[in-house]
């Protein structure tokens, strides 16, 4: 058994990857391979799929670092100390996280997503990465140059050298917000006629709005690199629509809450 993987290709010394929802050990909504401990799964499917993915990545599962994600902008660093610490403390580092980032060899640093938009960092010149979990509260308060912010305060970060992989998310077709939604990425300064659109509402009733508001968290959060001073040319956006996708990637738009999550990874091999 071997967990369905999408790679990403950010050059040498680093690996950066999705899950795909086969190969684990997980069932019901959460088949197969889930390894997010916060969405209700079965606590020992999930540690299994966590040491199948360490086994296939070569890697130790005390290494794999998952926070447990709140919509927010907080960042953590993840260093020898952060190892030191007991079992129970390092849960406790990673609450209320939603990016993490390390300059620590073979360390997995990982977010969860399930329609919302993973973001890969990797800074080739300081060998540092980063992996960033961005909703549309995150993209909206633009954690992915929250990110670059601490890499640059931790370890010299440059925008301009980093590469970026931009896993599979919900697309603008599927991603159906209300006004207030819209209306809040539009005084945060956005390029709205870019990254939004208007779509008839399917079996419309009397009462309800004709069209709904559609939003492109892929084009959103690319807008926040370039404009952080990342190249455009050296971000990957892999195109690929959760919701559309279903059979091989969890959807919580389409699963609901309860079922399982996609883990996104990077780390330095060397």
């Amino acid at each position: 058994m071997e967990p369905d993987l999408l790679e990403f290709d950010l050059g040498r010394g680093v690996r950066a990857f999705s899950t795909g929802r086969r190969g684990g050990y997980s069932i019901g909504a959460y088949a197969s391979f889930n390894a997010n401990a916060y969405c209700g799964d079965d606590a020992y499917a999930v540690r299994m799929n966590r040491e199948l993915l360490c086994r296939a990545m070569g890697l130790e599962p005390a290494r794999l670092v998952m926070p447990h994600q709140v919509h927010g902008v907080e960042v953590c660093r993840v260093d020898e100390a952060f190892f030191r610490l007991p079992e129970e403390e390092r849960k406790s580092v990673l609450e209320g996280v939603d990016a993490v980032m390390t300059d620590l060899p073979c360390v997995c640093v990982s977010v969860s997503t399930a329609d919302c938009i993973p973001i890969l960092i990797y800074d080739a010149r300081h060998h540092a990465v980063a992996a960033v979990h961005a909703g549309w509260r995150g993209t909206l308060q633009r954690i992915p140059g929250v990110a670059l912010q601490a890499m640059r305060e931790a370890y010299g970060t440059k925008a301009a050298d980093v590469r970026v992989a931009i896993g599979p998310g919900i697309s603008l077709e599927a991603f159906e917000v209300g006004d207030e939604v819209f209306e809040a990425f539009r005084e945060a300064g956005f390029p709205m006629q870019a990254m939004s659109r208007r779509f008839p509402v399917a079996g419309n009733a009397a009462g309800v709005p004709a069209e709904k508001w559609h939003l492109d968290l892929w084009q959103a959060n690319r807008d926040v690199l370039v404009s952080a001073g990342v190249p455009g040319a050296q971000i990957y956006l892999s195109g690929i629509c959760t919701y559309g996708h279903p059979e091989r990637f969890f959807s919580a738009r389409r699963l609901g809450i309860r079922s399982g999550r996609i883990l996104n990874g990077i780390f330095l091999t060397e």
